[in-house]
């Protein structure tokens, strides 16, 4: 068990047998789309209560599965925040009409399928621990049949759009994630200036190396003490000291490259 997989487990049943289902505090804790500008915490709250025993036993069983890996993955910050932006999204998706209560954690816990399909597509997932199915080809089908419920109105009393709305806030998280994580390897551009720096750094090397080669000894007197003067000067003040005439002076000296 990782520990906010456990966290949020603990969570859910907490509020599921303190604000059981339609009491009051039930629906001060849900989403009410209509109203809310009176209840706007809602947007947070409404994935922490469920409908049913059977509402929260599927969602804290996809959290289960799902969840313990990827956050491993993830690291918890990362986890916390996918299950949270997909509830927030499932959340802004359920202000599609038809506009009725919406509570459960079914928009965090489809984000967390999404995540783990994101990172596992491959990964065959057993239903009912018969069938089994890809990843990818199980959030593609629950997507299509979330979208065809919902514009058809199917399954009355399911938030269909919300489920949508977990899956689209999910995946633009991984998305912008995986985006930030490249971005902080991607290599600056290197000023111009910097560039011709380089190259006369490396220029200035190579000519120090051949103007070090010159037989000063076998040199005129007055030539070698202007080499030796003019080799010091290189190497005291850096190459880029030389003039013009003193680096053609060393060039001239020096043994062709």
């Amino acid at each position: 068990m990782t520990p906010w997989v456990l966290r949020l487990l603990v969570a859910n049943l907490v509020v599921y047998f303190l604000a059981p289902a339609e009491s009051f505090l039930w629906y001060r804790l849900a989403l009410r789309p209509e109203a809310i500008l009176i209840q706007p915490w809602g947007l947070f709250t409404y994935m922490f209560v469920h409908g049913s025993f059977s509402h929260i036993f599927f969602n804290m069983l996809g959290l289960f599965f799902f969840g313990r890996r990827l956050e491993m993955h993830l690291g918890g910050k990362s986890f916390l925040t996918l299950y949270l932006l997909s509830g927030l999204g499932g959340a802004v998706f359920s202000f599609i009409p038809p506009l009725v209560p919406v509570v459960g954690a079914s928009g965090a816990v489809f984000g967390v399928l999404l995540g783990f399909a994101y990172f596992w597509p491959r990964e065959q997932i057993y239903i009912w621990m018969i069938l089994p199915v890809q990843a990818r080809f199980l959030v593609g089908f629950v997507a299509a049949a979330s979208l065809y419920s919902g514009i058809s109105g199917a399954g009355a009393g399911v938030a269909h759009f919300a489920h949508l709305g977990g899956f689209a806030a999910g995946y633009a998280y991984l998305r912008w994630r995986k985006r930030k994580y490249f971005q902080q390897w991607e290599p600056m551009a290197t000023p111009k200036s910097q560039l011709a720096k380089a190259a006369r750094t490396s220029s200035d090397g190579e000519s120090m190396r051949r103007w070090k080669s010159i037989r000063i000894d076998e040199l005129h007197e007055l030539n070698r003490e202007e080499v030796q003067r003019l080799l010091t000067k290189a190497e005291g003040l850096g190459v880029q000291s030389l003039t013009n005439a003193e680096r053609t002076m060393l060039d001239r000296f020096a043994a062709p490259q």
